[in-house]
């Protein structure tokens, strides 16, 4: 190797191993390199509003969730849909059952608190036809269909065991309110076989009438009739003569054995109580409830002198000893 080259290895090897010293170093400070952000321009629409300090405060609330309404029409929607629910109770008489639905039986403007159908005839004569109670008499056993502001009472035959006929009876009634159907409709004309009870109230106070007539009425319409209509009945006043107050008991009171009771002790008691000018309370009976009375009477008599002629047939002829 040559001296030339040898040299001038040298001199590489001096140069690397010497640090150049930087222009920061030898003015004794650091100098950093400028960086430069990237500008940003908002428009003035899209500014957002200042934030006070209540708002700063105020803490982030979750929303209850909502679920999407159900387009009209639909099938199976709640709106489509009727929710019912009918109540069943007992009543002082054990042959009427009330049924009270989530539904009002008569309209508003009824004038009446009542309606009775004794027939099926009554349910298709004006003025106020029921297909409901058409449906109802139809059963067997059902002998009245009584409709009250809110309740319907069922009256059957003495022979008939309701465990046979209260889930008919509770399906058709069901079906009638679920459906939509008219409980209760007002044809134009009167007939002499409609259902009882359509006209005008009883208790409704009249100017024609007289004090003691007022008081009575107002007795009946708050303290008497609420609690008959409890047990699935109403009242009507038929009169005031002599001191004498003559009501009609309608619905499960008209057949009960306790009615009488009902008059007596609870009815006249307060009356008289209240009102010096009464003297006594009487049980009005239609014409076809007196009739029936009397063939029940004479049906009863005839049975007791055919169980008396059979008791003497049937008995041993004493014979005196010779």
């Amino acid at each position: 190797m040559s001296v030339n080259s040898t040299s001038t290895m040298m001199l590489r090897r001096a140069l690397r191993g010497t640090r150049v010293p930087l222009v920061s170093e030898t003015c004794g400070r650091t100098v950093r390199p400028a960086t430069f952000a990237p500008s940003r321009t908002v428009a003035s629409a899209a500014r957002l509003p200042t934030i006070t300090a209540s708002e700063t405060r105020r803490r982030p609330t979750a929303r209850p969730y909502q679920q999407p309404m159900a387009r009209s029409g639909a099938v199976g929607s709640p709106s489509s849909k009727r929710t019912i629910f009918i109540q069943t109770e007992n009543t002082p008489n054990p042959d009427a059952l009330k049924f009270i639905p989530n539904y009002r039986v008569l309209p508003e403007d009824f004038p009446t608190s009542f309606l009775e159908y004794l027939s099926p005839r009554q349910t298709l004569a004006p003025p106020y036809p029921s297909p409901l109670a058409a449906k109802l008499l139809d059963c067997e056993g059902v002998t009245s269909v009584f409709y009250g502001p809110d309740f319907i009472t069922v009256t059957k035959a003495n022979d008939t065991n309701w465990a046979h006929i209260k889930p008919e009876v509770f399906s058709l009634i069901t079906q009638a309110v679920t459906s939509g159907e008219t409980i209760v409709s007002v044809v134009e004309g009167s007939s002499a076989e409609g259902a009882e009870g359509g006209g005008e109230d009883s208790l409704v106070y009249n100017e024609d009438d007289d004090e003691v007539v007022g008081m009575i009425k107002e007795l009946l319409e708050t303290r008497i009739r609420p609690a008959i209509q409890e047990d699935g009945g109403d009242i009507e006043l038929r009169g005031f003569e002599d001191g004498i107050v003559m009501l009609k008991l309608r619905g499960a009171c008209r057949t009960c054995d306790s009615s009488t009771v009902t008059l007596k002790n609870g009815i006249e008691s307060m009356l008289m109580h209240y009102i010096e000018e009464v003297k006594g309370v009487e049980q009005v009976m239609d014409e076809e409830e007196v009739v029936s009375m009397h063939e029940f009477a004479r049906f009863e008599e005839k049975l007791r002198q055919q169980k008396g002629a059979a008791a003497t047939a049937s008995s041993p002829l004493d014979s005196a000893p010779a």
